[in-house]
């Protein structure tokens, strides 16, 4: 028996596990079904309250493919309709809208999107939220079940029995209520934004975690503005995914050689050098002049964190809102590629909590839904940064590399941009109003930076080749140079 004797009793088990006798869709694995359990949980922290049944089958149909799940009953309907007379009825009209979610893009499209559970749980959230709204009975239990697979394999003969071990009025009303709103799940089904669920899968969504996440995604799914900087993030990151971890010249015996330095184990000495008589050869070490083959050293070995500023200011709404919030996803994706350690903030009156990111994932839900509400002012941004920057240093090893996606009119006082540089790299893109001109008088300090102006942001094909080409730079200058001042003062 899947489900052990000593759980029979626990309606906290068979009660989510009982509701599985409605369910509609047959998974290709128990660990498919697993997901479910995180769904259900996911939702209940969200405030959507709804059969475990139903967060099982419509989440399946949109996180895996229609090869690994089947639509059709798990127990025969009138095993179970004792009491119930409206029941069989409503298990039909269930299956039939399945059958069409099952048909919808997106449900197509499920494998390349590759939802993480938290994106799935929005999506749930947003389809279902409706439906759990009109539910008038609450649930007769609460949900507790175990993250066991085992309790999913083989449950199907299980099923009548387990149904029978808690009221299940709670479940009915959830049919009918999904009965009521058909139409506005499917409406809501074809109105999702598939661009930004493929953005998801490609950059991830991660940020402070749990039902926090959550908040993001579904503020980033909502909001308007966030369709703009997906589509031009999906236009300019095909050249990003191409990048590969490019090797630096360091010491370690490990990977190749690289070219030749003055530092090195006696291993990689150039043979040439013994050339040189017993006197000469002596002198040559004593003044660290003789060769060695330098070798490959990964960038994790070089010591640096890169940190995006994005301004959140009201002066950077619309077109440079999408411009700066796109080539910073862009950028974290490529130095993420090429081995480095990224973190966003943004800033308009103040500066922002710092967000980073986690392995190979973005914070992406947050750069896309991310508002300032508290005016501008630059000059304490910049002292908040440069006290941050300089207490970084005494705990972290890692030299700070800070990227500036602002508007042409920040106007930092010199002393503070000063102060920042003394313990960073600073590289900034500024994006200039309509009939602007980029006049700051810090611009020396900076160690790269380029202009868009406002032709270049109203043409779509000249934004995106003016993003790629900052990208190249971007990457060039602050990471082979590190801030030696590639690319400086160039126009896009």
């Amino acid at each position: 028996m899947p489900v052990p004797d000593h759980l029979l009793g626990d309606t906290s088990v068979t009660g989510p596990l009982g509701s599985l006798a409605l369910s509609q869709v047959r998974p290709g694995s128990t660990v498919l079904a697993l997901r479910a359990v995180k769904w259900h949980e996911g939702l209940g922290r969200l405030g959507v309250v709804l059969p475990f049944a139903l967060v099982h089958d419509v989440g399946l149909l949109f996180a895996t493919s229609r090869d690994h799940v089947e639509i059709g009953p798990r127990c025969e309907p009138a095993s179970i309709a004792r009491g119930m007379p409206d029941l069989v009825r409503l298990l039909d009209g269930y299956r039939r809208m399945l059958e069409e979610l099952g048909q919808s893009e997106a449900a197509r499209r499920a494998p390349e999107l590759k939802m993480s559970d938290d994106l799935v749980i929005v999506l749930l959230s947003r389809l279902l939220g409706a439906v759990a709204s009109r539910v008038n009975v609450p649930p007769a239990y609460r949900a507790a079940v175990p993250m066991d697979a085992s309790l999913f394999e083989r449950l199907e003969p299980q099923l009548p029995q387990l149904f029978s071990t808690a009221r299940r009025g709670f479940e009915a009303s959830a049919l009918s209520a999904l009965e009521v709103s058909r139409l506005f799940v499917l409406t809501m089904t074809d109105a999702l934004d598939l661009d930004t669920l493929r953005l998801f899968g490609m950059l991830g969504a991660e940020g402070a975690g749990g039902a926090l996440t959550q908040v993001d995604l579904l503020a980033a799914l909502e909001s308007p503005e966030a369709n703009d900087i997906v589509n031009f993030s999906l236009e300019i990151l095909p050249s990003v995914l191409e990048t590969k971890t490019r090797p630096a010249a360091g010491t370690t015996a490990a990977h190749g050689y690289s070219g030749i330095g003055t530092r090195g184990s006696i291993d990689g000495l150039v043979l040439t050098e013994l050339a040189w008589d017993d006197l000469e050869l002596a002198r040559r070490l004593l003044d660290n002049e003789v060769l060695y083959y330098a070798r490959e050293q990964s960038r994790d070995e070089q010591k640096r964190v890169h940190y995006l500023l994005v301004d959140a200011s009201a002066s950077m709404r619309g077109d440079r809102q999408t411009f700066a919030r796109g080539m910073a996803i862009a950028t974290a994706k490529k130095l993420l590629l090429e081995g480095e350690d990224v973190a966003f903030r943004f800033f308009d009156a103040r500066l922002y909590e710092i967000h980073r990111a986690h392995g190979d994932k973005l914070p992406t839900a947050h750069v896309l839904s991310f508002k300032g509400e508290r005016g501008r002012n630059p000059a304490r941004v910049f002292a908040e940064l440069s006290t941050e920057l300089d207490l970084h240093r005494h705990r972290d090893p890692r030299t700070p590399v800070v990227h500036l996606f602002t508007h042409a009119a920040l106007y930092i006082p010199r002393e503070m941009v000063q102060a920042v540089r003394r313990s960073a790299h600073i590289a900034a893109v500024f994006i200039l109003p309509s009939g602007g001109k980029l006049d700051l008088d810090y611009l020396d300090l900076l160690d790269a930076h380029w202009v868009v102006d406002h032709a270049t942001l109203s043409s779509g094909s000249a934004r995106a080749n003016a993003a790629r080409s900052i990208l190249d730079q971007t990457t060039a200058s602050s990471g082979e140079e590190a801030g030696k001042g590639a690319a400086k003062g160039a126009e896009a």
